[in-house]
């Protein structure tokens, strides 16, 4: 996980080199929690029976049963796009992978709030619709939808001539998913400290932070079709189109067992993991504790970028997070690694003091 720095000169270089952030990229994660708060008034005013749950998980809710369908389950949606990975896949002139992507970053956003991801749906906009690239995009999105269990059901696309630049395109989609009422997670009643917390390691970046990849990769002086210089074999658009995993079909089984997921993804570690907690504790994370991809140890040294901020922009090698029961911890952990997981023991949950965060990562200034 770490490399050696044999020579003391490159750190008085990283020292004197401007440190990146997501923020200097262009996307302020403060400004989008802001903006949650803003709109949360005007959200509010449309809540009707079944559907009246705060703003601000990772999917939305529609009591079917509290809505006036008797013993109906608990309906979920999730919507979400690719960010600017589409720039890179429009570079590399590859578009199926994206369109993995898309489904993976709505699918997990349902499984952990405990619901079997039932359809999707997807919207892909340009300005002149290129059959080759397009049709590559669905093929992808149809992989994603394999992958995750659901149907592709429907979608929209739209042409519109002046909207984008050239062959540009954008795309999102929305997933719709059912679960029972006590099968919900999180399961905030039952989390107590001393719960572990297991990690699921990532492919690699997934499908966030790319606004301050691409800074950084311009800076170095590199270009897409470069080699990667952290795996030799790929070039650098090949390895960061790796697509977004989807960790449905192994949690699936599991679920029964689990007491909160976090799906990590903008905000990464610091900002998602307390999104499944109560407010009485906090998410103890133990740096070193999981395998990292060499991806972001270059991207830190290439952009100088602090360690608090690889952990609130990047998934730092852990896509999912799960809350379990310390007795249950090793059965779990062998069946997601029976299912082809990497599983790592992250840490545990401790009782939350005042002002304190709702995810601490201990011995974080190791990483150099």
């Amino acid at each position: 996980m770490f490399f050696r720095k044999d020579i003391a000169h490159r750190a008085f270089r990283a020292a004197n080199k401007e440190s990146m952030t997501y923020a200097q990229a262009g996307v302020d994660i403060q400004a989008g929690n802001d903006f949650v708060e803003k709109i949360k008034k005007a959200v509010a005013s449309t809540k009707r029976a079944g559907a009246d749950a705060e703003i601000g998980g990772f999917g939305g809710e529609v009591d079917l049963s509290a809505a006036g369908y008797p013993n109906a389950p608990v309906i979920v949606g999730a919507i979400d796009g690719v960010g600017t990975k589409l720039m890179i896949a429009q570079n590399m002139k590859k578009h199926d992978t994206v369109g993995i992507d898309l489904v993976a970053m709505n699918v997990n956003d349902l499984i952990v709030q405990g619901a079997t991801p039932l359809m999707f749906l997807d919207y892909y906009g340009c300005s002149k619709l290129d059959l080759a690239s397009a049709a590559a995009f669905v093929e992808g999105v149809a992989d994603g939808c394999r992958q995750a269990g659901c149907a592709l059901v429907g979608g929209e696309t739209a042409e519109m001539p002046g909207m984008y630049q050239g062959e540009d395109y954008d795309a999102a989609g929305c997933a719709v998913g059912a679960v029972t009422e006590d099968a919900r997670l999180p399961k905030l009643a039952t989390m107590v400290e001393g719960d572990i917390l297991l990690g699921l390691g990532s492919n690699g970046v997934h499908s966030n932070g790319f606004s301050l990849v691409r800074r950084i990769v311009q800076s170095a002086g590199l270009g897409y079709i470069d080699a990667a210089p952290w795996d030799q074999s790929k070039t650098i658009g090949e390895s960061l189109l790796t697509p977004t995993r989807i960790y449905v079909k192994a949690l699936l089984p599991v679920l029964k067992d689990i007491k909160g997921l976090a799906h990590i993804t903008g905000g990464g570690l610091l900002e998602n993991v307390p999104r499944m907690l109560p407010e009485s504790l906090t998410a103890e994370i133990n740096f070193g504790s999981w395998q990292m991809s060499p991806v972001f140890q270059w991207l830190k040294a290439a952009g100088n970028v602090a360690p608090v901020e690889m952990c609130r922009t990047f998934n730092s090698g852990i896509g999912m997070v799960i809350a379990v029961d310390a007795g249950k911890a090793t059965a779990v952990a062998s069946a997601l690694g029976d299912a082809g997981e990497s599983v790592f023991t992250l840490g545990r949950l401790i009782k939350r003091t005042e002002g304190q965060a709702g995810c601490v990562i201990q011995n974080l200034e190791r990483w150099q």
